[in-house]
């Protein structure tokens, strides 16, 4: 029976065009070599569970929350999906940077990427579950305006979710010391979902598991650790900062100043460079 529902949610995935992604970005891994989700994640909460009554529970804590202006201006704006500038400017404070293709593009072009590799995680799982979304099941009007979208899309996993706690995961890997800061937002971004009626708290949950079984799979990825070195790199010379950083295979040699490549950097160098295992930018 779940090969049939398979091959349903199959056929339906290659009709439905919701949330494309770019086809032009040479992903990292394709859909096929990445960890299926189905074969994961356990099936949503029936409707006569405990777990369900938690996700009502949470569904009126998201409507009181409505009731907090700048709280649901900010699900609402949390609700972008098609213009990445506005998606990554939700984590401009907690980053302390903004990110945009021309300003950034090194950060622009990690993120693009990943994303478009992760994204697509979800599909298969939402089409063969094809949960019945909370503000349908309540027939509650969204204050985020995406019910012509969402309709009859199904909830399980939350994508909006996905995407928001798998870019706290990169944007951590590349400034960690402001981690607490990326999550707290990312947090809140995945919580937003419930406050305008697009998803349950269980979607939400699973989610941020599925976003870090993605991000795990990309570390598996040459082109993705060469990307997100540079993108490191050009995140200390935009700030100028040092920061924190994770060993970049360098030789085990007397010197204790490497490039960014993990090679031994000389009085000339200039160049960000990894010293006493942080990153500086360094112009002799």
């Amino acid at each position: 029976m779940k090969k049939i529902l398979l091959m349903v949610a199959a056929a339906m995935m290659a009709v439905v065009n919701v949330n494309a992604q770019d086809e032009t970005v040479q992903v990292y891994f394709e859909l096929d070599q990445l960890p299926k989700l189905i074969d994961i994640m356990p099936e949503p909460p029936a409707f006569d569970s405990p777990e369900f009554a938690n996700d009502v529970v949470r569904y009126g804590w998201g409507k009181q929350q409505r009731q907090d202006a700048d709280r649901v201006a900010l699900a609402v704006a949390d609700a972008e999906w098609d213009d990445h500038t506005k998606l990554y400017a939700q984590w401009k404070d907690a980053f302390g940077l903004e990110i945009t293709e021309t300003g950034t593009p090194e950060i622009w072009k990690l993120m693009e990427t990943s994303l478009a590799t992760t994204d697509p995680m979800r599909k298969e799982t939402k089409a063969y579950y094809h949960r019945q979304r909370p503000f349908e099941r309540f027939d509650d009007p969204m204050p985020s305006h995406e019910e012509d979208d969402l309709r009859g899309e199904g909830s399980y996993p939350s994508g909006h979710s996905l995407r928001g706690w798998g870019i706290s995961l990169l944007l951590a890997q590349i400034a960690p010391e402001r981690a607490a800061k990326i999550f707290s937002r990312g947090w809140d971004y995945c919580n937003s979902r419930v406050i305008v009626g697009a998803h349950w708290q269980s979607d939400v949950d699973a989610s941020r598991t599925a976003a870090s079984i993605g991000f795990c799979a990309l570390q598996g990825s040459d082109a993705f650790i060469a990307q997100m070195k540079k993108a490191q790199a050009e995140y200390a010379e935009k700030t100028g900062q040092t920061v924190k950083v994770s060993a970049v295979n360098a030789p085990q040699q007397s010197a204790r100043i490497y490039r960014i490549d993990g090679t031994p950097a000389t009085s000339d160098t200039h160049d960000v460079l990894i010293q006493d295992g942080q990153k500086r930018v360094y112009n002799p």
